[in-house]
């Protein structure tokens, strides 16, 4: 077994540190972001903040500046729009080969737990749900998706897809649990993760992808409503405010 160096280590915690604090907000998009400032902050030496910093441009949350460093990106409405519509696509793309290739009896069965799964984020009352549970819940659904296909190139190409900032299926869901808009946004994505599997059960390619390309668009709706709307909702979604408003 590979034991972690502690060059490793130290690029890894430095990795989510910075990940957070852009996420968070604490380093708005246009930040130019410097070696030994941060290598003082954390207390390691520059190789492993530079690790870190080229892994976050390889996920899309820091740019190269010309001349050398780095900073943290800014994103127009177009370019979360197009995330959104690129991971819809492939994930259509994914729902309909596994409909026409027909997904063994196994998948089915662990696609209908992990739906299981989703509906128990779902409290008695009206309205009522766990949005941190929910979205760990959704994520394994999706991922799921991306194997359902048995294609290792599909796969990769969404999970590189859901590395894109506010790509991924749950990049939109806010941490408090007292936001209708987004509750009845969730009702109908359960709905259509139930006809999903349907339409793939069923081998029904063409309404397969139609559904996963529709339900990505749930997202769209969802920033839409934030950004034209209730604008207090922004601090409540991470990585909104790296938006330009």
């Amino acid at each position: 077994m590979t034991k972690a160096t502690p060059a490793g280590t130290h690029a890894m915690r430095a990795q989510i540190h910075l990940r957070e604090q852009i996420l968070g907000g604490e380093l708005p998009g246009g930040t130019r972001l410097f070696e030994v400032a941060l290598a003082e902050q954390l207390a390691i030496s520059r190789t492993p903040i530079r690790e870190a910093m080229s892994r976050l441009a390889e996920e899309g949350l820091l740019e190269r500046v010309r001349g050398g460093g780095f900073r943290v990106r800014s994103f127009d409405f177009d370019d979360v729009m197009d995330a959104i519509e690129l991971r819809g696509v492939l994930e259509g793309t994914a729902a309909r080969l596994a409909a026409e290739r027909g997904a063994d009896a196994a998948a089915l069965a662990r696609m209908n737990r992990l739906l299981a799964d989703l509906d128990g984020c779902f409290g008695a009352a009206p309205g009522q749900v766990d949005f941190e549970a929910y979205a760990e819940n959704n994520s394994r659904f999706h991922a799921a998706l991306a194997a359902l296909p048995g294609s290792r190139t599909i796969e990769r190409e969404i999970a590189r897809a859901t590395q894109l900032p506010f790509a991924s299926p749950s990049a939109f869901l806010p941490d408090s649990a007292q936001l209708a808009a987004f509750r009845l946004s969730l009702n109908l994505a359960q709905e259509q993760h139930r006809a999903l599997i349907e339409a793939i059960a069923a081998r029904q390619g063409a309404r397969a992808e139609s559904i996963a390309r529709e339900h990505a668009r749930t997202a769209q709706r969802n920033l839409h409503h934030i950004l034209a709307g209730d604008r207090a909702l922004i601090g409540q979604v991470p990585g909104l405010g790296l938006v330009a408003q």
